[in-house]
């Protein structure tokens, strides 16, 4: 198997693997849960809040505003991963199979958080959360999978002579074929009949926003035939959650009103002027 082009992030530069990476290295320490790796959708910051059903995960999109994406590398070897946004790479925009896509390298123990589409070896434009109508995808022609982002995780292969005395004892292995790979991240017929008659511009997708500066660069990156962990999340606006019965009807500020009380206990208003709350 032949070295692929692959990008990263290092220090202030994305490395994409000759295999290739947008986006900048983010210190962040945190706990480290059982799983090796992880993706998360950050909004000024913050991951957006996960939710669960039918086996499938689930996070709000919000409407007009920009987000990123984080991942993490929880392992002591550095790793290629593919990341698609509504099905098409963030590296070329293109849409393949994960092994065929140009990849971000991520170092032993590190988190990156990729902003945009890389437009060129310096530059991005930043995921934004809009309509069907608007989004990148429908721009290229390419709307089958809107609403969805996946991450493929690939770990580095070793070299013919380190695993060359242990040839003799390991079974044949042999190459996935992409026909027989399941739709894991497709929605199901139940979850399609709950947004059927949701108007496209009333589903979220992922446009192309404002330029930012991510410079990039190439290293070479050998990696193993089939990802170690393929991570996916589907986005929806709130109303489309809803009749997906993800989310409850009532959330947030509405829920806060639907509890208020008249009283609570006796006493006076309190005066500003004077320090009382």
């Amino acid at each position: 198997m032949s070295p692929k082009n692959a990008f990263r992030v290092a220090g202030l530069v994305a490395t994409i693997a000759m295999t290739a990476i947008p986006g900048r290295a983010e210190a962040y320490r945190r706990p480290a849960p059982s799983s090796d790796y992880s993706m998360e959708v950050v909004v000024d910051g913050s991951p957006l809040a996960v939710y669960s059903a039918r086996g499938t995960t689930y996070v709000e999109a919000l409407k007009g505003r920009e987000y990123a994406i984080r991942l993490t590398n929880r392992t002591g070897e550095r790793v290629a991963v593919a990341l698609a946004v509504d099905g098409l790479n963030s590296i070329d925009a293109k849409h393949t199979s994960s092994g065929e896509a140009r990849k971000w390298i991520l170092a032993p123990w590190e988190t990156v958080t990729l902003s945009g589409w890389q437009t060129s070896s310096g530059t991005a434009r930043r995921f934004v959360f809009t309509s069907e109508s608007k989004s990148y995808g429908t721009w290229l022609g390419h709307t089958s999978d809107l609403g969805v982002i996946s991450a493929a995780f690939f770990r580095e292969a070793k070299r013919l002579d380190e695993i060359a005395p242990a040839l003799s004892l390991a079974e044949p292995r042999f190459k996935r074929s992409a026909e027989n790979e399941s739709r894991a991240d497709a929605p199901s017929e139940k979850a399609q009949g709950g947004i059927k008659g949701m108007a496209k511009d009333e589903l979220a997708a992922t446009g192309i926003g404002r330029e930012v500066e991510n410079h990039v660069t190439q290293v070479d990156f050998d990696e193993e035939d089939s990802p170690a962990s393929t991570l996916s999340v589907r986005y929806e606006y709130r109303e489309a959650l809803v009749r997906l019965g993800v989310v409850p009807a009532c959330g947030g500020d509405l829920a806060r009103r639907e509890h208020a009380h008249g009283f609570v206990e006796p006493g006076f208003a309190p005066d500003p002027y004077r320090g009382g709350r």
